[in-house]
Order: C-alpha cells, then structure tokens, then sequence
C-alpha cells in the first residue's frame, strides 16, 4: 500500500527515525531465555535462488553472485520493505545448508552494521516486528559457527529493535501491521533475557486489537483473505510463546482464534490455497493448513457467508462468491471491485479465477487489477461496481473505492438437485438504474456449475433512470470468466461453447443459452514471486440490455467420460506472499 506524502506522514517518518536511532545506541545487552524454535515456513527453491545471486521480490528480479540483499532494498524502494521484513530468512533455513546459512549470516550481520543504529532504513513498527520474529525463529541458525562476541552483538540489536518497537507501536495504525509490531514485542520480550517487561503492556494491546479489529464473524475490515491467515498465524505464534514461557493464553486471542479459524475454512478452496480477492493471494503453500492445525480449532463455517464470501462445496469442487460490498474508506486502500465475482476450483485445480492483485507489477497493473473487469462477474461496460478515486489532497495517496454498492444480497437454498446461491448487488442502480443478480447453482456431486445472469430494474425511478441509458443504443454488458493460466481453452466447433482442459486430465465445457455473444480473449493471472503477469484467457458473454430486464444462462459441466476421481499430484500454482 502506498503512503500518503502528507506532513503528517513526514512527521511520523521523522519520529520513527528519531526513536530508532536512540534504540540504537542504547546501551542494553540480553541472550535467548532459551534455544528457540522455527515457527515459519519456507521455500527450498527460493533459498536456492537467493544462494545463486538471484532476487525475486514483488516481481522484480534482479541477479547478480556479487550483490548484497541490501543493495536491492536500497536501489529498488518498492520492494524495501519486504526485504527488511526479513521473510527470506524461511527460504534460507528451509534450504538449510551451509552455504545457505552463510547468505542468512552474512545478510543479518551487514544489516546491523549498516542499519542497526536507527540512522537508515527498515526502522517501521510492522516492519521491525515481523523481522525480530524472523530473527528470533532462525537464531540458532545464524548463530550457529559463531563466536561469543558476535552473539552479543546480534542479540543486542535484537534487545535494540525491542526496545524500538515498545515505544512505538501505538502510533501504528490498527491492522495488520500493527499486530506484527506488538506479537514482535511479546516473541521478543520472552525470548530474550531481561525483555519480559515488555510483554504485559503488548499482550493487553494485542487482546484490544483482537476484540476492536476482529469481529463477531471472524472477520476483518480489509477483507483480505490472505492478511486474515497472517494474522491468524501471528496469534497462534503469540499464544504458543506465552505457553512456552509458562503464562495462560489470553482469553481474548483465544477468542479471536476461535473466530478467525471458520472463516478462513470458509475461504480455502479445494487446492489448499485462499479465495484471491481485495488484494491477497493464494497464500503460500502449506501456511493455511499449519495456521488451521496449530489453532488446536475444530469448528467448521456454519452461516451463509464469512467475512461477506459466500461458498458451495460438492464432490471435487469449491466455488467461492464474493457476496458482500467492498471495504470503504482507508480500509479500501487495497480493495477491488469485485462485488459477486466468483471463483471454481475442481480438485487441485483451478478453473475461474479472479485476476488477482497487479500491486506487485507497477501502479497501472495495480489500479487496473482493482476494477471489475478484472473479476469473474458481470458489468456494465465502461463502469465498475465500485468506482476508484484517488484522494486527490494528497500526494501520493493511495486509490479508495467509493460510491460502492449500498445492498448486496446473498441466500442460500437446497434443491433437489444440489444448493444454489441467489445474489444481487445494487452498484449499477444510481447510473443506470439497474440491479445485477446472480444465481449459482452446484449439483450435488460438484459435477456441473448453472449460473444466471440478470439486469433488472426495481422500482418506476429505476425505470426512468434506465430509459436516459437505453436511449443511445441500449446498455452495453459483459459477463467474464478468467481462466487459471493451466487451463487450456478452445472454442467447440460450433463457436457456442468453450471446452476447458485441466492439467489433471479433466474436461469441463462452457456452454450459455444464445441470450450473448460467446468469445474467448486474453487474460492474465497476476501473482507474487512471478516476474511479470502471466498468460491466460477469459470466457466472455457480451451484449446490448435493450429493456427492463436482461437475463443471460450459462453453465460450466465436467463432461461425461471425465472419472469422479482424478490422481493428481502435480502442484497447483506457484507460491505466494504478503508483504
């Protein structure tokens, strides 16, 4: 997320530098309580990568035997942050050889000397805490070769950055963020000797945060999937720090846990990896299902919707809806337009997809990745469901969503021959004066996929709206279905439908009731850790609405010779971070 250049911001920057360089030279000397233990998950090839003088960060890649990591956070300030974050450190440890241990050492070590006294970069509550936890899980390994003076002064920086982030994190905005500063506290403060009295004042902020920021539901305001599952993971971290060093978990993150775990079931899909939508990623492979099993939670996802997504499960397949407006205000700064997209996955394949987040690839990538023609829904030509505006007072600022939908409906019912979704959402009303539903339907055996598209108005003001639009020509729609990259697509060859082909060896076929025009165009599937946006194609249904009421059938079906199971073992996608 970009930062606004205001003078609040600038002060904020000032001071943060300000109370790291005291941190920095404040004369203060600690040791781990005890040998601590890696809690995060790597990536064995990018450790390999790193090893070899290659640097993928955020889709940029730069390669070079001789380079230091830090010449790249210094040269490339758009991927700073997540070099100082420090998440390198798992891929490094889960290569876990010696030369992969000599980078991590190297790295860690010149960060102190170049940065360690507060004076430079990477000084950022959020930033700070998630490297002191990155620190803290792989100290045996830095350490390890070491002699007893360079202990000291790895731990001393530790003990520095602690005391860093105890002055600093209620400035932090609540969010994710700032619940890495303070379970950045709490790890460090009961890890380190003589850092213990950091932590009551860290653990009472962090039970606030989980009861203000994380509600009834489970959910948070970003709607962000993949910032959910990071934070979930900085909890179970937390709690299980505190029952190592002997203290009871607090009931308020336990609470939170328990809230957080269904909602997160709610949005995985059959592959293992998260619902892509408001700007997260499948996530890592692998971190959903240890963040589930280390929450100790059982509970399944028992409503309609979780964090406004709504999803159906039948057979091998898993279709995840968003059903709810987006975020508004600060917390949209990441949001899309993405109001009743949809994704599908068959198995551990993809099918639908949403484009998913262009932040990573420069700012047009980003803006264009946000608005709806970058989701699997239906649109008004020209016009997203949400509108993004950039704060236009401040330099620099980041894209917000307004004049979002004001009713988005969702209802689930049972029929005889599987459940359906019944879905509206009102964004198009105060332009066009017409309302888009949606109905879903999944058979029972996750075989077949029927969906109905309609434009409709509701009331005689939705009428006389409607006739100024229909005047030129009528409206003009599109309903789009991005395809996974994996998937391979033709045009039957009566051009009415489109038959889908998974690397598993499963054939679906998209057929539609001739209400619209049927192409197949290009796409791209935008994901971290890839150097540029990838390849792909999109189904498109496009046509004129020339009344009240535009209604548009289509459904996606596994064909007959296709077996109920499939072996498959080949892995889905391609890694995943939040930075």
């Amino acid at each position: 997320m970009s930062q606004a250049n205001t003078w609040q911001h600038r002060r904020l920057r000032f001071m943060h530098r300000v109370h790291a360089r005291r941190a920095g030279r404040a004369k203060v000397a600690t040791a781990f309580v005890s040998a601590p233990e890696p809690r995060t998950i790597g990536v064995v090839e990018r450790g390999q990568q790193l090893t070899t003088g290659a640097f993928l960060f955020s889709g940029l890649l730069v390669e070079g035997r001789n380079y230091s990591i830090w010449d790249i956070a210094e040269k490339h300030p758009k991927v700073a942050d997540e070099v100082h974050g420090c998440g390198w450190l798992d891929d490094l440890a889960a290569l876990g050889d010696e030369k992969a241990r000599n980078c991590a050492q190297t790295w860690v070590f010149e960060w102190i000397d170049r940065y360690g006294n507060g004076s430079h970069a990477g000084w950022t509550p959020g930033v700070t805490g998630r490297r002191l936890i990155r620190w803290i899980n792989h100290g045996m390994f830095l350490l390890r070769g070491q002699d007893r003076s360079t202990a000291y002064y790895f731990h001393q920086s530790l003990a520095r950055q602690t005391l860093f982030l105890s002055r600093r994190w209620p400035i932090t905005a609540p969010g994710l963020r700032r619940f890495e500063a303070l379970a950045g506290i709490i790890y460090a403060g009961l890890s380190l000797k003589d850092m213990a009295h950091h932590v009551p004042t860290a653990v009472t902020a962090l039970e606030q945060d989980c009861e203000t920021q994380i509600d009834q539901s489970g959910a948070i305001a970003t709607r962000n999937p993949q910032e959910l599952l990071e934070i979930l993971s900085l909890l179970n971290w937390t709690v299980k720090s505190l029952a190592d060093a002997g203290h009871a978990t607090p009931p308020a993150l336990e609470s939170a846990i328990k809230r957080i775990v269904p909602t997160l079931r709610a949005l995985r899909h059959a592959d293992g990896g998260l619902a892509r939508f408001h700007g997260g990623g499948r996530g890592l492979d692998g971190r959903l299902d240890a963040a589930l099993a280390a929450s100790g939670v059982k509970d399944m996802p028992g409503t309609v919707t979780h964090m406004g997504f709504a999803r159906l499960v039948a057979g091998r397949s898993t279709l995840i809806v968003d059903a709810a407006a987006p975020p508004t205000g600060h917390h949209s700064a990441d949001a899309h337009a993405s109001t009743l997209g949809l994704e599908l996955t068959s198995g551990r394949r993809p099918i639908i997809v949403n484009c998913g987040s262009g932040a990573r690839f420069g700012e047009d990538w980003r803006r264009a990745s946000r608005a709806t023609p970058s989701h699997s829904t239906m649109m008004i030509e020209g016009v997203s469901s949400s509108h993004l505006a950039r704060t236009k007072r401040i330099i620099g600022g980041p894209d917000l969503l307004t004049e979002v939908p004001t009713r988005v409906q969702c209802n689930m019912t049972a029929t005889s021959t599987g459940r359906a979704l019944e879905l509206s959402q009102n964004g198009y009303q105060p332009s066009h004066g017409l309302t888009h539903a949606r109905i879903l339907l999944l058979s029972i055996d996750g075989r077949t996929l029927e969906g109905e598209d309609l434009l409709t108005t509701l009331t005689p003001d939705d009428e006389t709206i409607c006739d100024q639009a229909l005047a030129i020509a009528g409206i003009p729609y599109v309903i789009r279905f991005h395809l996974h990259p994996d998937v391979a697509a033709s045009l039957a060859a009566d051009a009415k439908s489109v038959v889908l082909t998974l690397k598993s060896g499963e054939v679906w076929l998209f057929q539609h009731d001739s209400a619209a025009n049927l192409s197949l165009t290009a796409s791209v599937y935008l994901q971290n850790g890839q150097l540029k946006p990838i390849a792909a194609q999109q189904v498109v249904l496009s046509g004129r609405a020339m009344a009240y009421a535009t209604r548009v059938r289509w459904s996606l079906a596994k064909s007959h010779d296709t077996p109920t199971a499939v072996r498959d073992l080949a892995q889905a996608d391609p890694t995943d971070t939040i930075d």
